[in-house]
């Protein structure tokens, strides 16, 4: 068994070890409950780890890993002139929708 990485909380480590399965990869989550004892312990030895049963697998988990944690964020300019960057589908500030070329 190899670790591949540790994540911030459960609900991240969750999401990746999940990302990495649906790729066929032997990705598991340790240390789900040490969050509990920060403060007993060190903190870093608290988070929750993704690990992979099959070391051969290393390489294209970490690329896989890297762009889950890297990707592209969306930016785009709205007619009001506000520029509207991340996930968002409608100008926070006029409330207009993405334009349909963008989505």
């Amino acid at each position: 068994m190899l670790r591949l990485t540790r994540a911030p909380n459960i609900a991240i480590a969750a999401l990746w070890v999940d990302a990495l399965q649906q790729a066929g990869y032997s990705a598991s989550m340790q240390r789900y409950f040490l969050g509990s004892v920060a403060g007993e312990l060190p903190p870093d030895q608290c988070q929750p780890e993704v690990w992979l049963t099959n070391d051969e697998e290393q390489a294209g988990a970490r690329a896989l890993l890297d762009a889950l944690q890297n990707m592209p964020q969306r930016r785009w300019l709205c007619r009001c002139g506000e520029t509207v960057e991340g996930g968002f589908e409608q100008c926070w500030h006029c409330g207009t929708a993405m334009p349909a070329g963008l989505a």
